[in-house]
């Protein structure tokens, strides 16, 4: 980077923000030139400095950082990452600040943690150099109908995604009918927000969401997120495909990895399948894109300018392994197209 990002720290607790703080000096990419114990004070903050990059607590006094984070993203929208407790009420927080607008999340050290927010500052320096935009949470909204003369085709759906991908995901899915393809997603995402984020998804979309477990027979109008943590989602067995989660080393750098999950699909379903990749961090999926490109499935990718990190579609898209790039609100209509059938036809 030119220029260091330049952050401000917020949160109620000194001793967790002399962490955060000192974690963030250490990276010469980073530069946090304020810090605030409350909303109140954030928001002079804010003010007087105009960071490029806000970390917020999500449990604060006076306002907590839900209610602050709305504020933010309707009146001056800037890059916000959220620190939650691993709680379930944190993660539930977490999730709706994510569609909200923020840039991301990261989770407060757990006692034994060797290395306490080992991420944060390089999604720090990620987020200052992405470009923010009010986002406010979305509504359930109706799908496409089920109807009669509509068949899913014999297809199945894998879509990746990373950093900005809880808001992806609900706009994509939100377009699925009650009798979807048989889609796996791996969504970079801790352990504990996975089962809350299929429950959220859930009941916002047509389709039955849940988190993937070990076996589960893909169906028709189901859909399954990879769980966070220490396994892989693939999908096996041509004759009655399913889940296996696997045991392995992480894969550029995540575990689950969307490149474990697309390899998996290429080598199942070959031509019968969808590959989408989706706002992101880095490069996990662009080279597992490629071959499913290879063994014939049709490919899309999001494109820059609905992007929140324009960096897993823009790898996957040099690469040669997205056939498409589309904005957002159009990929969710394309997958359909791309796997629906009428009646009496192949």
């Amino acid at each position: 980077m030119s220029m260091a990002a330049r952050v401000l720290v917020v949160d109620d607790s000194p001793t967790m923000r002399g962490l955060i703080t000192a974690v963030l000096q250490s990276d010469p990419d980073v530069d946090v030139i304020g810090q605030a114990g409350d909303a109140m004070e954030a928001r002079e903050a804010i003010k007087k400095l105009n960071p490029d990059v806000v970390t917020l607590d999500i449990e604060m006094p006076n306002m907590n950082g839900l209610d602050f984070l709305e504020k933010i993203m309707r009146l001056r929208p800037m890059p916000v990452i959220m620190v939650s407790t691993l709680t379930h009420r944190g993660t539930n927080a977490t999730l709706a600040a994510l569609e909200i607008g923020a840039f991301d999340c990261v989770s407060k050290p757990q006692p034994g943690d060797m290395r306490p927010f080992a991420d944060l500052a390089e999604k720090v320096k990620a987020a200052a150099r992405s470009q923010r935009r009010p986002i406010m949470a979305p509504q359930p909204v109706t799908p496409p109908p089920a109807v009669a003369d509509y068949r899913v085709g014999r297809k199945v759906v894998a879509i990746g995604s990373s950093t900005g991908g809880v808001e992806a995901l609900i706009t994509v899915l939100q377009k699925f009918p009650a009798n979807c393809p048989p889609t796996v997603i791996t969504q970079h995402m801790p352990s504990t927000f996975t089962k809350s984020f299929a429950e959220r998804l859930n009941r916002l979309c047509a389709p039955v969401v849940q988190e993937a477990t070990d076996g589960a027979r893909l169906e028709i109008g189901k859909i399954y997120l990879a769980p966070g943590g220490e396994r892989h989602l693939q999908v096996v067995n041509p004759s009655a495909p399913c889940c296996r989660l696997v045991e392995r080393a992480p894969v550029n750098g995540h575990r689950p990895s969307v490149d474990v999950l697309f390899d998996s699909v290429a080598e199942l379903a070959g031509r019968n399948a969808v590959g989408v990749i989706l706002t992101g961090m880095g490069r996990d999926g662009a080279a597992g894109l490629l071959k499913m490109r290879h063994a014939g499935a049709r490919t899309l990718g999001q494109n820059e300018k609905t992007s929140v990190v324009y960096g897993m579609p823009r790898v996957a898209f040099e690469l040669g392994a997205v056939e498409q790039q589309l904005p957002l609100n159009a990929i969710g209509e394309e997958i359909l197209k791309m796997t629906a059938r009428k009646e009496g036809t192949d």
